[in-house]
């Protein structure tokens, strides 16, 4: 006989379990306000005021939208709850800053097919960490349990960064000029592009899973020091899906292309790694392909005029970030590296 005794939470969504989860991380979600959040956590909206920036001309908000990929099976895989968030935020606002955005708040979304509030508060705990990091407060978000839609210890995130900018200040590349220099920030690791290809090459479950799950670089105050100081940048690049020969041209007028050297910059641990097991794995990867998924060792990208590039280095070199000079802008369009590409000039 069927049980006629139905509920809410015999259908699999615990009311009880989701404002225990409230209640677990409210005050770490409260820890990013600023003043110029308005209310608390659990309200129906989330209110942001804009009175700070009541001396800009032509103020413009900007949002980005983002998520994780499939970096989080391999953390669902490895149990490692506490860097994704840090990954989920980073995604979002690196792609904001690139138009000379300040970040302002960041918002998620967490869809699971069973609540376990012990790890979703670790996830959460990493997106706290990385709105501190871009200095943006994390202004509301939602959980969804969806029983049948995930199976039980699956989740998927979703992140939603909104930033402003002074019209007249927008960066948008329309400047950029044959011979202006390209410049790089090293990243973390492989950020959160390419996990497909990672997981056939390492494995499912990889004793590199710890080393892959490296958060994303945050990149906002070294950018947002450089804007301060008044440094004129013509152009930002993120380094996502697509690589240097998907994203650099994202960023370029058109009949304007760019030639990279990788050998101007270092191998990250992660690249490193990745290289030493393919070579030992004999695996048929070709140097073009991983240009193009990954990031290689370089997460950001500035474009600058030559007579500007010793005044960036000198201040991220103040910052503890070092700044690779690591290609030009061509006349001709596309993207072309030495040692990969063979028409590229030596």
């Amino acid at each position: 006989m069927s049980d006629t005794n139905l509920s809410y939470s015999k259908s699999g969504v615990n009311i009880d379990e989701g404002n225990r989860f409230v209640s677990l991380i409210k005050n770490m979600v409260e820890s990013t306000h600023n003043k110029a959040v308005l209310g608390g956590l659990g309200g129906f909206a989330g209110f942001y005021e804009l009175a700070a920036f009541k001396n800009m001309a032509e103020p413009v908000l900007v949002a980005s939208t983002d998520g994780v990929g499939t970096k989080l099976k391999v953390a669902i895989d490895s149990k490692t709850y506490d860097t994704v968030g840090i990954d989920l935020v980073a995604m979002s606002v690196n792609d904001l800053i690139v138009t000379g955005a300040r970040p302002l708040f960041f918002l998620d979304y967490v869809a699971t097919g069973k609540l376990s509030p012990e790890a979703m508060s670790m996830v959460v705990r990493g997106i706290v960490d990385g709105c501190k990091q871009a200095g943006c407060a994390l202004l509301g978000g939602e959980t969804a349990e969806m029983p049948g839609m995930y199976a039980d210890g699956d989740f998927d995130l979703a992140g939603f960064a909104v930033g402003i900018v002074d019209k007249a200040k927008a960066i948008d590349g329309s400047r950029i000029k044959k011979g202006d220099i390209i410049a790089g920030l090293a990243s973390s690791g492989f950020h959160s592009n390419g996990f497909s290809l990672l997981r056939k090459i390492f494995g499912e479950k990889s004793a590199y899973n710890r080393t892959i799950l490296e958060p994303t670089k945050i990149y906002v105050p070294q950018v947002l020091a450089a804007l301060d100081a008044g440094i004129d940048i013509k152009g930002m690049v993120h380094i996502t899906g697509g690589g240097f020969y998907d994203n650099i041209p994202r960023v370029l007028p058109e009949g304007l292309g760019a030639e990279i050297d990788k050998n101007s910059f270092p191998n990250v641990p992660a690249v490193a790694a990745l290289r030493d097991y393919i070579k030992s794995k004999s695996l048929d990867i070709g140097e073009h392909e991983l240009y193009r998924v990954f990031n290689m060792g370089i997460g950001y990208i500035f474009v600058v005029d030559k007579a500007e590039y010793a005044a960036l280095e000198a201040l991220l070199a103040r910052l503890g970030a070092p700044l690779y000079n690591i290609g030009v802008v061509t006349g001709s369009e596309g993207v072309k590296i030495k040692g990969i590409d063979s028409d590229v000039s030596a």
